[in-house]
């Protein structure tokens, strides 16, 4: 970057809090262990906001930790339990109905309502909460939302819900999952690394 005179677009660090607060029924199971080596071991969780024309949409988005893969997302102008629902629905599907699969968020209420929680008894995922106020609990999703509000989404915003669902949806499944370098992967994008372990152990 430096030989051909690009400025990095991301902001500083951000000063996080620290705390120690579990749910006691929701234990932070993962512990801040990001590194896994195979896919469908961990799901990590998040929610955040879009300027959508005259309102807030609410995106939802499932990450595979293994190689920073967007596995499920979805895109509500109410940011409730369906809106998470919706997200691992998707992310199960896509998958192929992984079982034995780790799920981790924040405390938030989506992901720790009883709808929630029903439907990962139902697809035998294991639950795990960050700690109350510990975003680096969660890091590797606050850092991919930073990503997409940095480098994708207009500053201003979108025109309407339908434009924002299209356009990031484009940069989910296509941009950031097969083109975007990212250095968790030695520069592969995610759905390329994850192509490159299938060649290598043979899994079709």
């Amino acid at each position: 970057m430096a030989e051909i005179g690009l400025i990095c677009k991301q902001p500083g660090p951000h000063a996080y809090k620290q705390a120690t607060v579990e749910r006691p029924d929701i234990p932070n199971v993962l512990d801040r262990q990001f590194d896994v080596d195979q896919p469908n071991q961990v799901w990590c969780g998040d929610i955040s906001y879009i300027w959508s024309g005259t309102h807030w949409s609410y995106l939802a988005v499932v990450l595979d930790l293994f190689a920073r893969r967007v596995v499920g997302w979805s895109l509500s102008n109410s940011p409730d339990a369906d809106l998470t629902i919706k997200a691992l629905d998707n992310a199960y599907q896509q998958r192929g109905k992984p079982a034995g699969v780790l799920f981790h968020s924040d405390q938030g209420s989506q992901y720790g309502s009883l709808r929630f929680r029903q439907r990962l008894w139902r697809y035998q995922i294991k639950q795990s909460m960050s700690r109350r106020g510990n975003c680096w609990d969660n890091a590797p999703m606050e850092r991919w939302f930073r990503s997409l509000k940095t480098e994708w989404v207009p500053a201003m915003g979108y025109r309407s819900t339908a434009e924002a669902r299209k356009d990031i949806g484009l940069y989910l499944m296509n941009y950031y999952n097969w083109k975007r370098p990212h250095t968790a992967n030695d520069g592969m994008a995610p759905a390329v690394a994850e192509e490159k372990l299938n060649l290598l152990s043979g899994i079709s």
